[in-house]
């Protein structure tokens, strides 16, 4: 069982020691803000029902598959005319549906950039990204990763969102209309299609050594 604690303004909490971790209390907004700031070592989400979800600093080999994916898409976006913004794993975004999730990778366009207040980009922002990519790590469940790009992004409208799987060395592509496909073996190249046009990830890289 988690335990949270509330010590003066400080929320406190037990955690065990096998994460990632779902908490039994809900959290408020501002409690969940302030519990983030607090523990900024861990990776934190919170679920539509206000649970938290508590998760370790991923292993040396998916860090190397977070870099790479990201800096992928940060010298794509830098290099081409379609403008917007690349976000970190450690960015928040505040859904529709209530979550406040972070995907390892995702881009807003400049359009939705265009139409974020200002005191939203100083916490986390009630937008939702045009495109997201999630890399599963050895830890993860491949099944609760697959509802969670279909309920949590595709369903809080992300556009188009890749989920990687280097354990099983598989991609799935998740686009807005429900279809969703399946590149085995880490072959070819992922494409933005008409949400990223131009931009293309090739899974060989992705094989490690």
């Amino acid at each position: 069982m988690v335990k949270l604690q509330q010590k003066s303004s400080l929320l406190i909490m037990e955690l065990p020691d096998d994460l990632p971790l779902v908490t039994a209390e809900a959290m408020s907004e501002a409690a969940f803000e302030q519990f983030c700031a607090q523990n900024r070592e861990l990776r934190i989400e919170r679920e539509a029902n206000g649970k938290v979800t508590i998760m370790a600093p991923v292993h040396f080999d998916s860090g190397f598959f977070e870099a790479e994916v990201l800096v992928e898409l940060r010298n794509f976006v830098k290099n081409s005319k379609l403008g917007g913004r690349v976000l970190s794993p450690s960015t928040g975004f505040k859904l529709p549906n209530g979550a406040t999730k972070s995907p390892d990778a995702s881009w807003i366009s400049a359009e939705k950039l265009a139409n974020l207040p200002t005191e939203e980009r100083k916490k986390f922002a009630a937008v939702v990204p045009d495109f997201i990519i999630e890399i599963r790590s050895d830890s993860d469940k491949l099944g609760k990763l697959k509802r969670k790009m279909e309920q949590t992004w595709i369903g809080n409208g992300v556009r188009l969102a890749w989920l990687i799987d280097p354990v099983k060395q598989k991609a799935y592509i998740y686009r807005q209309d429900g279809t969703v496909d399946v590149v085995p073996n880490f072959e070819g190249k992922l494409n933005g299609e008409e949400v990223l046009p131009g931009f293309e990830l090739d899974l060989g890289m992705l094989k490690g050594e």
